[in-house]
């Protein structure tokens, strides 16, 4: 490897190939000494990538602190949520201008009662780089609230519990957890997850009240790799919920709340593809499942008899649309679900079957269940948003069918919603499938070829990219840009079938979509593949990675945020964490040549070619658990080797955070005016 010295030229990184041997073929990686972890040669290049971009986008430093007061100008710093009512208490979070992150607080009885702060983040946080909250829950009685945090990004978590009496912390700290807790209605006993050396939650602990970790009793050992165990309890209190999911079955028990040392039943034991989920109400669990149903059907069972045999349905299956999950009150059924790329909220009266659906003022929105811990309640918190309604919060009267807004996000600075629109349009995919597009800009946009857009895709794990509001696209959006939405298959946006088509070995119909979402913008004269910046983040960098080696003719640039692009060799091995989880997303490619082969065809690290390549820009996070930080360096360093291009490509690697990039919300608009930075720079735009 030649050392890095000069602040003018990115770093080499060429070594000896290493060779990997499968199904008869053999795999050669020049960068695969880059996963020598902590090594100082390591951190020397990746510290001598960052000097390179910071030298390279050093002309830009004006223009990100001119960007970066644009996008805090348009935020209230300081400010507070909607309060929610558990019990005799009002609980909420509010922010501080300066403030790096919330603030945990309650009231008594009454929303104008005195606060009291439960939680600072930002004194918890004292000193550390990176600072995120895992777990917050409070005990039934309200007295202990249970809370986890992570100093690192690894998303290892320490469990803390403190005394709202007392205001102190308990002598008892738990290690190495996972983002799951959950009290018992005793009030004095909380269960919690562990990891595995893979980070795989994997073990369910019982804890108790003034004892040592050390005593804590194991309660469920998850031993197969493919499953993550959680811990929850349904809304009624009745019942702990213990969830063992893989990403394609499931498998659910349950235990009295009241009787913490019992012993946890199972509902109806996995079996493959099976996947469910359950809620209870009045001596009955409402059992959502895919059984007979790819788009989910709503079945009822007695408590007492919970098995399969003793099933019976409340909602049969729809092929047009998808149930996502269900919310149980008192005398009320919601059932949040998906139509045509849609949010629909369905309300249904327990004690007379009258069912009706909440409408929304816009043709393309987003809307979802808000908190409602109150079981014995008739009003439904819920919010909504749209490319271009900040988001709300409402209050819904399920009885009267009125809805009260609490409260909207303010866009500091004059926002107008009336001179922007959005729409939603259809693009064809290359087997005649339509691909829906959302897109917002400015009124009096001319489809003339010329304007910048800003296209985002993801389209994995059945994860929905429903058309939100975010004031930091205003930034884009008044200088001229479309921002569009691609809403490809892989994600779950047209329900279950949309994500089957494309995962596993249907998987390259997510890359075709999106490049067919970008010819029908160039087709339709919204832009022109030199005005089009594409953008995606973790497996929607791997989208990334895909099409600029299909297309790199069809785009200017492209940001790439901890992408996961070198999946093969990933997917070969079983070490690193959650490897053996994704098998159901990606498929198996150590046991099975098909899946070799089909992988090998797209995965982005292994397709690199000596090609013209837009504009590119890839993070990374030293610390990053699901996406290693080697994946973005190796795939940078050998695009660096096979370009034909003076287009920019850089490497930004956050030092001391992980997948979600820095913690802190002022922290995380630097990045942002970071990334507009980059755009504007390669589109010319001064300012």
């Amino acid at each position: 490897m030649q050392k890095f010295h000069d602040a003018h030229e990115p770093p080499q990184a060429a070594r000896k190939k290493h060779e990997t041997r499968i199904h008869g073929k053999v795999m050669q990686d020049e960068y695969f000494w880059m996963r020598e972890r902590g090594s100082k040669e390591i951190l020397d290049y990746l510290n001598a990538e960052n000097a390179y971009t910071d030298h390279v986008m050093s002309d830009t430093v004006p223009l990100q602190d001119e960007l970066y007061h644009e996008l805090v100008s348009r935020i209230k710093e300081t400010d507070l949520s909607v309060p929610v009512r558990r019990g005799d208490y009002y609980y909420y979070s509010r922010t501080e201008k300066g403030k790096q992150y919330p603030i945990y607080c309650r009231k008594f009885k009454s929303a104008e009662a005195p606060e009291t702060v439960m939680l600072d983040m930002n004194e918890l946080a004292g000193g550390s780089e990176y600072f995120s909250f895992g777990v917050i829950a409070v005990s039934p009685d309200h007295r202990y609230v249970a809370y986890s945090s992570d100093t690192a990004g690894a998303e290892v978590y320490t469990l803390y519990i403190k005394d709202m009496q007392t205001g102190k912390l308990l002598p008892e700290v738990i290690t190495n957890t996972a983002t799951s807790a959950e009290w018992a209605e005793d009030n004095r006993t909380i269960f919690y997850v562990t990891l595995d050396e893979a980070k795989r939650p994997y073990k369910l602990y019982r804890h108790t009240l003034g004892e040592t970790a050390s005593k804590d009793v194991e309660v469920y050992h998850e031993k197969d790799e493919g499953f993550f165990l959680s811990i929850d309890k349904t809304r009624d209190r009745k019942y702990l919920i213990l969830d063992l999911s893989s990403k394609t079955t499931s498998e659910e028990h349950f235990l009295d709340a009241l009787k913490p040392a019992g012993q946890f039943s199972v509902i109806e034991p996995r079996r493959e593809l099976h996947e469910y989920s359950v809620e209870h109400h009045a001596e009955r669990f409402f059992i959502l499942t895919n059984d007979s149903a790819k788009n989910f059907r709503l079945m009822e069972t007695p408590d007492t008899a919970p098995a399969r045999v003793n099933w019976k349905e409340v909602i049969p299956h729809r092929k047009d649309v998808k149930l996502d999950h269900i919310d149980v009150f008192q005398d009320h059924l919601v059932i949040f679900e998906r139509s045509k790329g849609l949010n629909l909220i369905q309300i249904c009266v327990l004690s007379t079957g009258l069912n009706h659906y909440l409408e929304f003022p816009e043709p393309v929105y987003t809307a979802w269940g808000g908190s409602n811990p109150e079981f014995d309640s008739t009003t439904l918190r819920f919010g909504y948003s749209s490319l271009v309604t900040p988001s709300s919060v409402y209050d819904y009267d399920m009885n009267t069918r009125t809805r009260e807004l609490r409260k909207q996000q303010e866009v500091l600075g004059g926002y107008d919603p009336a001179q922007y629109l959005s729409e939603r349009v259809y693009a064809a995919a290359e087997d005649g499938t339509e691909v829906p597009v959302s897109m917002v800009y400015r009124k009096g946009l001319k489809r003339d070829g010329t304007n910048p857009c800003f296209l985002y895709g993801y389209g994995s794990y059945g994860i929905s990219m429903d058309p939100g509001f975010s004031s930091n696209r205003l930034a884009l959006v008044d200088r001229g840009f479309i921002f569009a939405i691609a809403h490809i298959r892989g994600g779950g946006d047209l329900g279950r079938p949309w994500y089957e088509d494309g995962k596993l070995l249907k998987k390259k119909n997510t890359f075709t979509d999106f490049i067919a979402c970008a010819e029908y913008l160039i087709k339709e004269k919204y832009t022109a593949p030199s005005n089009i910046v594409i953008s995606g983040g973790s497996a929607g960098g791997l989208l990334m990675g895909a099409v600029l080696n299909q297309r790199p003719d069809l785009f200017n640039g492209v940001i790439m945020h901890v992408p996961f692009v070198d999946v093969l060799n990933t997917m070969l091995d079983k070490n690193l964490p959650l490897t053996v989880t994704e098998y159901d997303e990606w498929g198996n490619p150590e046991d099975e040549e098909k899946f070799f082969s089909y992988i090998a065809s797209y995965s982005p690290y292994d397709n690199l070619k000596e090609a013209s390549y837009p504009n590119v820009l890839v993070t990374g996070g030293l610390n990053d658990p699901r996406v290693q930080y080697w994946e973005p360096a190796k795939w940078t360093a050998r695009l660096r080797g096979l370009k034909k291009d003076r287009n920019l490509l850089l490497l930004k690697m956050n030092m001391g955070a992980g997948h979600g990039g820095p913690s802190g919300r002022y922290d995380y608009l630097k990045e942002i005016a970071f990334d507009y930075a980059f755009i504007f720079k390669i589109m010319g735009i001064a300012k």
